[in-house]
């Protein structure tokens, strides 16, 4: 008796859960182009790349069977994949890193008033409006050896006694993409962060000077927990543009032979173009994206933008 009470569940609760079933039935003819989008956008073609990257793939691109994980252990037992791995953490940690330090101060800069800042807010957002590409080829021959004139100017200055290969040689070309990176991810994380001072309460920076407050405890205790939300996506949207990022590497140390100057999105590309192991490229993609999103994962656990939500 007391067993069968137990298992009874009580009407309101089966007339809720109907009405939830009735309401995703009706949601759904709403929801179908955005399903199908993701369906044949991201689904299919990240299912049809775990499977490329089990077959065995001719350099033609003929399917020859399964390879299981072969492709795999051929990745791993890859002597450049120790040092691409280590370029690809230095590149996405430094950038972003230094992306977000320079943008928290200009951020604050450009929230301050003064005669033109609007023209300078502008300014702020030509390295976004321009091509990646655009921008890496303006540097790529700004600093050619012979004849760029980003070169001549450090020899001009008596920096240089006489015009230096920065993207001649794989660490200095290196450094020089990751400057270039940081020069186009401003944009986007300085407005990021600017929006998000923009929902400090003014009149709480008010309460906080007159309690005596500096500028470095006012900074730390009360605009920096608002913008927690804010620094946290643009930490977020930063991690995958950078690590996922081809144009600046592939302009500035395409040309230069081996993989010193590497990361594992420009090395899958290598595999397809140079060495035409398309099922090792797709290994290597896999493995990018599991990287990707344990990466998201910690950083998610560890800062936990929302907790004072």
């Amino acid at each position: 008796m007391m067993n069968n009470q137990l298992m009874e569940v009580p009407a309101p609760a089966i007339s809720a859960r109907r009405q939830a079933r009735r309401d995703l039935v009706a949601a759904l003819p709403w929801l179908l182009p955005a399903l199908t989008l993701i369906v044949t956008i991201v689904l299919f073609p990240a299912g049809y790349l775990v499977w490329t990257s089990t077959r065995d793939v001719s350099p033609v691109g003929v399917d020859r069977g399964s390879a299981g994980f072969d492709n795999y252990v051929t990745l791993f037992d890859s002597p450049a994949l120790g040092r691409v791995l280590l370029n690809t953490a230095i590149w996405v940690v430094g950038v972003v890193v230094v992306t977000l330090l320079v943008s928290m101060a200009l951020a604050q800069f450009l929230d301050k008033a003064f005669p033109g800042r609007r023209l300078v807010r502008l300014a702020v957002i030509v390295p976004w409006a321009a091509s990646v590409v655009m921008t890496s080829t303006v540097f790529y021959y700004g600093l050619d050896p012979f004849y760029g004139v980003m070169n001549q100017f450090l020899v001009d200055l008596g920096i240089l006694d006489t015009g230096f290969g920065f993207t001649r040689q794989p660490v200095p070309a290196f450094l020089v993409a990751m400057g270039v990176a940081v020069f186009v991810s401003l944009p986007f994380t300085t407005y990021t962060i600017l929006a998000g001072l923009q929902m400090v309460p003014r009149e709480v920076l008010e309460a906080a000077a007159v309690d005596g407050a500096g500028s470095v405890r006012t900074y730390w205790s009360v605009i920096f927990p608002v913008l927690r939300p804010a620094i946290a996506v643009a930490v977020l949207i930063n991690i995958i543009n950078v690590f996922n990022s081809l144009p600046i590497l592939r302009t500035l140390t395409g040309s230069i032979p081996g993989y010193d100057a590497d990361t594992t999105t420009t090395l899958i590309f290598k595999y397809i173009q140079q060495d035409r192991q398309v099922e090792t490229a797709s290994a290597l993609s896999v493995v990018n994206f599991v990287i990707v999103l344990a990466v998201i994962g910690i950083y998610l656990r560890i800062v936990r933008p929302m907790r004072d939500e």
